[in-house]
């Protein structure tokens, strides 16, 4: 005579202890033996402490189970906690993911971030790091009761204003496979690739640095049309010799992690390019240094091997980065949602916003509040860090590559 199975009662396992080999083993063959069904496992390992997760259900006997693995876990000398009748449906799963940079990240900010979430119903799933140089990176994956587009704009707005109050930045994307598709990067150049600005190199040169910085900073604050500003700026250098643009080719200094950034995301498949307001005699250079696929810059008009303090063709401006963003992604067959553009100033409005993910890298205000992430530390591999790749992953490439990793 058959029996028939009775209700599945869930049942949640929670093994802490001295992470060493065989907890795992140890743990499923006891599950194993009472035939139940796996709904979820998680295990994490935190400086030599493993916690180990594991949700089940079971047709017969919930409190021998229990006992079961209270004695196996015993012969291991790990600690355990056994629920039984847990509720299993408590969330979908995560519906955003959160990277939070700082440098370091202190307890009262990470409370911070905790008690805003749970404030708008939103639950942290899991938190693993993914830095620990040059800043301290933690990545939260979180689940809102609803998901909705209102409950994203709030979520945002709400991570934004918390963002500059506990001195953190914090990157928000929903967590779907787009997360993970990004194919095509495109950067600014000047404050971003590299350290300061080229027009202003140019200018120390021709001895008119003062004035072409006040010019440079109205607009990149967006007081003052690109195309005027770029106009008056260049009218400064006329005269000066051609040899001037190889001597400033060659004292740029990239952004501390820039080399670290593009190698790993050329790993990853990433087409990657610049898109600069500043000049092609210029960017050519780095273009070469760097390996990039794709370039778009202004051409400075040379008469008998000095400047004229005119451009050539087109402007490439706000409009025109953001003309060259799509240019570049149909040429690779990228979708614009599969594209990632970091810059600094009002000039990259257009571009960030075209792109699917804007960055903002130690951005004007005008930028920072249209783009989709806003960074404030001068490291550039922390790009890396919002597109999910982490440190140790960037580590272990560049050793098995016999690369020594930059610390920088």
């Amino acid at each position: 005579m058959s029996t028939s199975p009775g209700p599945q009662t869930p049942v949640l396992i929670t093994v802490t202890g001295p992470d060493k080999p065989g907890v795992s083993s140890v743990l499923f063959a006891a599950l194993t033996r009472h035939g139940v069904d796996i709904l979820d496992v998680e295990q994490v390992v935190i400086r030599g402490q493993l916690v180990l997760g594991a949700l089940v259900s079971t047709d017969h006997d919930p409190e021998g189970l229990q006992e079961s693995i209270e004695q196996a876990m015993a012969t291991v000398a790990m600690r355990v906690i056994v629920e039984v009748g847990v509720d299993p449906q408590t969330r979908s799963g995560s519906s955003h993911v959160l990277v939070v940079l700082g440098r370091p990240v202190s307890a009262r900010a990470l409370g911070a971030v905790a008690r805003r979430l749970a404030a708008l119903d939103a639950n942290i799933d899991a938190i693993r790091r993914v830095a620990d140089y040059p800043v301290t990176g933690l990545e939260l994956r979180v689940s809102v009761a609803k998901d909705t587009d209102e409950a994203d704009a709030a979520l945002r707005s709400a991570v934004a204003e918390l963002s500059g109050r506990v001195g953190l930045d914090i990157a928000v994307e929903r967590d779907l496979l787009a997360r993970r598709a990004k194919r095509l990067i495109v950067f600014d150049v000047d404050s971003t690739l590299i350290q300061g600005e080229v027009i202003e190199m140019l200018a120390a040169k021709a001895g008119c640095e003062a004035e072409v910085r006040e010019i440079t900073e109205a607009a990149m604050r967006g007081e003052l049309d690109f195309t005027e500003s770029l106009h008056r700026r260049v009218a400064t250098l006329a005269g000066l010799p051609a040899d001037v643009l190889t001597e400033v080719a060659q004292a740029l200094q990239l952004t501390p992690g820039a080399r670290t950034t593009i190698r790993t995301l050329k790993r990853l498949g990433y087409r990657c390019g610049v898109v600069s307001g500043g000049f092609t005699a210029i960017i050519d250079t780095l273009v070469d240094d760097l390996g990039l696929d794709f370039q778009a810059a202004n051409e400075l008009e040379v008469v008998d091997g000095k400047l004229t303090g005119r451009v050539v063709g087109e402007v490439v401006d706000r409009a025109g980065k953001a003309a060259a963003l799509r240019r570049f992604a149909d040429a690779f067959h990228v979708p614009l949602a599969q594209c990632v553009a970091v810059g600094d100033g009002a000039n990259d409005i257009d571009m960030l916003s075209t792109a699917g993910l804007g960055i903002a890298f130690n951005a004007k205000p005008a930028l920072r509040e249209v783009a989709d992430t806003a960074l404030s530390h001068p490291y550039l591999d922390v790009v890396l860090f919002v597109l999910g790749v982490t440190r140790d992953e960037v580590e272990a490439a560049d050793i098995a590559d016999g690369i020594d990793p930059e610390r920088i």
